[in-house]
């Protein structure tokens, strides 16, 4: 995809609002020509964001050869969809770095966690025991790739919390 509005001001001090360019203090809309095709499309990015959070296809004009001018009910509406993509983004990687199960010890739950610390030198997880009040019975740090399971987390707690959990 290539950009046909690159001589506009992206500061993100002034409001930019062109036919196909639009930009407010935090969102730029860029509509782009789609090379695989012949329609187009427009790219929602994030000021400091080096890749557009979202981009989708555009309609066409009038004249069935130009994309139809933004405007301002359709920047709104593109930074809302903006948004909620980044949300959800944000609620997945929250996902996979964090994971808990609650297994029965005696006759009290214990929930263990697991929290990935994706750094780039030295990725590890903490996986940790809380009780049902919330104190800490134990923690240990593991591998990355540590699976936490009802079976690995039962295990950890029966072995009284190892440093080292299998």
């Amino acid at each position: 995809m290539t950009d046909i509005s690159s001589t506009a001001d992206e500061s993100g001090t002034e409001p930019i609002q062109t036919p196909t360019l639009w930009g407010d203090e935090q969102w730029t809309a860029r509509i782009i020509k789609n090379e695989d095709d012949d329609g187009w499309a427009v790219a929602m990015t994030r000021h400091g964001d080096p890749e557009p959070a979202l981009v989708g296809p555009w309609t066409m004009g009038r004249d069935k050869k130009n994309p139809k001018p933004l405007d301002t009910p359709a920047f709104h509406t593109l930074v809302k969809t903006a948004n909620e993509v980044l949300r959800r983004h944000e609620q997945q990687l929250h996902a996979q770095l964090n994971k808990h199960v609650f297994v029965g010890h005696g006759t009290e739950r214990i929930r263990v966690a697991l929290r990935i610390v994706p750094d780039e030198d030295n990725p590890h997880g903490l996986l940790s025991a809380q009780d049902e009040s919330g104190t800490t019975l134990g923690e240990a740090r593991v591998a990355p790739t540590f699976k936490l399971t009802a079976t690995s987390a039962e295990a950890w707690v029966e072995n009284d919390y190892p440093s080292k959990p299998r």
